[in-house]
C-alpha cells in the first residue's frame, strides 16, 4: 500500500472515529430521552439530537470522504482493510444520498412522534398518534424515494438494505411463504396439544427492587460487563449506547415476573454482542454488528436458545426462588410447572410477550404493512384495518378499535425504522442455524448449561461471530460458522422438536 493510500486510509480511521465518539453522544441522549428525561425537556432534546444527526451526516459525506475512499482503496492488499473500506463506503453511500434537510427534518419528527407515542399508546390515541405518524411516514418515503432513485432497488428494498445489506424482499417472501406454509399447523398442534396440560402461574406482587434483583443476577450469569453498561426501565425494552458504553432497558410488572425477565435475556444478547465486538479498532464499520438480522440472531439465542432451554430454567431457578419468594419452594416454582409457563403457545395480540411459536406471524404481519406502506400502495389511515385483518388471518384475532395493542404497539415505526422487523425472524433463523453449529461442535451443551458452565458457549460466539464484527457478508459470516448460508430449517426444526409432540 502507497504512502498516499496509508494517509487516506489514515484520515478515514480519524473521521470515523469521530463520528463513532458523536454517534456515542447521541445514543447515550437517545438513551436518557427514553429512560430519565422528564417530558417537558423533550423539544429541547429533539433539536440537540437532530443537530448530532445533522452535524455527522455532514462530517460522513463530505466530498473528502470519498476521495480518500478511492485514494486507500487503489493499492491496498490488505484483507482487512478491504473489508474495512467496503464497510466504510457503504455507510458513506447510505448518507450520501440524503440531503441534510431532510436528516435534520426526519430526525425532529421521529422524535417528536416517539415521544408522543409514550403517551398516545396507553389512552388508545389512534388520532393523535396517526398525525404524527403520517409525518414520518411522508419523511421516509421520501427518503426511500431517494434512496431507490439511487440504488435500482424498490423504495422498500432500499430501506431494507440499511439494516440487512443484501437481503431483498423477493428473498424475504420467499422465507415467509415458506414458513407461512407450515407455522398455521404447528401453531395449531401445539395448542391442541396443551389443552390438557395442567400449569400454576406463580402469583405476585412481584416488588420492582426484587425483578430487578432477579434480572441483574441473570444478567451477570449471560457475562453482561456491568463496567461498560446498565440496565434501566423505559416504555419500550431496548439495548442502546456503543460498545464502550451499553444501555439496556426492560420494564416491570407486579403481576408478572417473566415479561421483565426474558426482556433482559434478550436484550442482554443484544448487549453482550456489542460489548465483545472487536476492541482493536473501535469507532470503523468494520466492528460493528454485520446486520440487524444477525443482532436478533444474538439476543434470540440468548432469550430463546439457551432462556426458554429447561436446563437453563433448572439453572435460575434456584434465583427465581431466592428474589420472589423469599427462598419458599412453591408448587408454582417446580421446574416441570416452569417449563410448561415458558412453553405455552397461546396466539396473542402482543409482539414481545408472543412465544417462540406465534411470534413468526406477528412478523410477517409488519413485515407485510410496512411494505406496503413505504412502497405506497398503503395509507396511515388504512393501517387499523389492515392490522386487524392480518390478525385475524393469522392469529385469529380481532384488534377492531383496539389500537394500544395492535398498530400502535410497537415503537419502531415512531422511530422510523421502517425496514426492521423481518429482522426478528431473520434473527430467529439464524440463532437456530447456530444453536445446531453449536451441537455439532459442543455434543454435550445442554448439559453444560444446567451446570451453569455457559463459557464454552459464548466463547463459540465470540470466535465465530461476535469478534468478526462487519468483516466479512452476513451469508460469509453464516457459512465460516456454520458450513451454509441462511437455511430456515434449523429454525422449522427447533419448533417441532421442542414444541410438539411426534
Amino acid at each position: 500500500m502507497s504512502d498516499q493510500s496509508n494517509n487516506a486510509y489514515e484520515k478515514l480511521v480519524e473521521r470515523f472515529t469521530k463520528l463513532h465518539r458523536l454517534n456515542h453522544l447521541s445514543a447515550i441522549a437517545n438513551w436518557d430521552q427514553a429512560a430519565m428525561m422528564p417530558s417537558g425537556s423533550n423539544r429541547a432534546r429533539s433539536e440537540a439530537l437532530a443537530e448530532i444527526s445533522t452535524l455527522t451526516h455532514e462530517l460522513l459525506t463530505a466530498s473528502e470522504v470519498g476521495d480518500w475512499i478511492q485514494a486507500a482503496s487503489d493499492k491496498t492488499q490488505d484483507s482487512f482493510k478491504k473489508a474495512s473500506l467496503r464497510e466504510m463506503e457503504r455507510q458513506w453511500q447510505h448518507a450520501s444520498v440524503i440531503p441534510a434537510d431532510l436528516v435534520k427534518a426526519r430526525s425532529l419528527v421521529t422524535s417528536n412522534c416517539e415521544h408522543a407515542w409514550r403517551s398516545q399508546r396507553p389512552e388508545n390515541d389512534w388520532q393523535g398518534f396517526s398525525k404524527n405518524l403520517q409525518e414520518v411516514l411522508q419523511l421516509t418515503r421520501e427518503e426511500a424515494r431517494i434512496r431507490s432513485e439511487s440504488t435500482g432497488l424498490s423504495p422498500y428494498d432500499a430501506m431494507l438494505e440499511l439494516y440487512e445489506s443484501g437481503m431483498h424482499s423477493q428473498q424475504l417472501d420467499a422465507l415467509f411463504g415458506e414458513v407461512k406454509q407450515w407455522l398455521p399447523d404447528y401453531v395449531q398442534q401445539a395448542t391442541e396439544q396443551q389443552k390438557s396440560v395442567q400449569y400454576q402461574m406463580p402469583e405476585g406482587p412481584f416488588a420492582t427492587e426484587h425483578l430487578k434483583a432477579l434480572s441483574l443476577e441473570v444478567m451477570t450469569l449471560l457475562g453482561f460487563d456491568f463496567n461498560r453498561g446498565r440496565l434501566d426501565v423505559s416504555a419500550h425494552p431496548f439495548c442502546g449506547g456503543v460498545p464502550e458504553d451499553v444501555r439496556i432497558t426492560t420494564r416491570y410488572r407486579d403481576n408478572d415476573f417473566i415479561e421483565s425477565l426474558m426482556g433482559v435475556i434478550h436484550e442482554t444478547g443484544h448487549a453482550c454482542y456489542n460489548q465483545n465486538l472487536p476492541a482493536d479498532t473501535p469507532g470503523l464499520p468494520v466492528s460493528f454488528g454485520r446486520s440487524m438480522g444477525i443482532h436478533e440472531g444474538q439476543s434470540l439465542f440468548f432469550e430463546m436458545q439457551i432462556g426458554r432451554s429447561r436446563e437453563f430454567l433448572a439453572l435460575i431457578r434456584p434465583l427465581l426462588i431466592k428474589h420472589l419468594t423469599q427462598g419458599k419452594e412453591l408448587p408454582a416454582y417446580q421446574l416441570d410447572n416452569l417449563e410448561t409457563i415458558y412453553r405455552r403457545v397461546q396466539p396473542g395480540f402482543i409482539r414481545i410477550e408472543a412465544d417462540e411459536v406465534t411470534y413468526p406471524a406477528h412478523i410477517i404481519l409488519r413485515y407485510d404493512i410496512e411494505k406496503a406502506l413505504i412502497n405506497g400502495d398503503m395509507a396511515v389511515a388504512d393501517l387499523p384495518d389492515a392490522w386487524n385483518e392480518k390478525m385475524q388471518k393469522y392469529l385469529n384475532l380481532s384488534t377492531q378499535g383496539n389500537y394500544k395493542d395492535g398498530c400502535m404497539q410497537d415503537i419502531h415505526w415512531p422511530s422510523g425504522a421502517f425496514g426492521y422487523f423481518p429482522s426478528y425472524t431473520l434473527g430467529a433463523m439464524f440463532a437456530a442455524q447456530l444453536f445446531a453449529a453449536i451441537q455439532t461442535t459442543i455434543p454435550d451443551v445442554h448439559s453444560r448449561i444446567s451446570r451453569g458452565d455457559l463459557s464454552s458457549i459464548f466463547d463459540w460466539l465470540k470466535e465465530n461471530i461476535w469478534s468478526q464484527g462487519s468483516r466479512y457478508t452476513t451469508s460469509e459470516l453464516m457459512v465460516r460458522a456454520t458450513g451454509e448460508d441462511l437455511n430456515a430449517s434449523f429454525f422449522q426444526q427447533h419448533l417441532k422438536k421442542r414444541y410438539l409432540i411426534d
